[in-house]
C-alpha cells in the first residue's frame, strides 16, 4: 500500500472553506478511484497549513489519480489554497491504532 502526503498552505481565513471543499467536493471524487482506499486531512489553523493523506492499494493507483483527477482536485482548491501543494509518496510499513492497542 502507497500514501501521498499533501501539504498546502492556505488562504487567510479560509480554513473553513476548505474543510468544506474537501468534504463535499475531494472526498467523493476520491471514493471513485480504483484503487484508493482512504484519507485524512489535517488542518492547523494557527499557521493556516493543511495536510491530506490519502491512501491507495499500489504506487500505481496513485500515479493514476495524479494523472488523471488530480488537476480537477486542485482547480476545486484554487480559491482556498496559496502557491503549488507539496506532493510526496511513501510506502506504507505498518498501522496501528489505539483502538487495536486495547483489544
Amino acid at each position: 500500500m502507497f500514501a501521498r502526503h499533501v501539504t498546502m498552505r492556505l488562504r487567510a481565513d479560509s480554513v473553513t472553506r476548505f474543510a468544506v471543499v474537501i468534504e463535499t467536493e475531494v472526498i467523493d471524487l476520491l471514493r471513485r478511484q480504483p484503487g484508493f482506499v482512504d484519507q485524512i486531512t489535517l488542518i492547523s489553523p494557527e499557521n493556516a497549513e493543511a495536510i491530506v493523506i490519502t491512501f491507495w492499494q499500489t504506487r500505481e493507483s496513485e500515479e493514476a489519480f495524479n494523472r488523471t483527477q488530480n488537476p480537477e482536485v486542485l482547480e476545486k482548491l484554487l480559491n482556498v489554497i496559496e502557491g503549488t501543494p507539496q506532493i510526496n509518496l511513501f510506502e506504507f510499513v505498518n498501522y496501528s491504532s489505539y483502538h487495536q492497542a486495547k483489544a
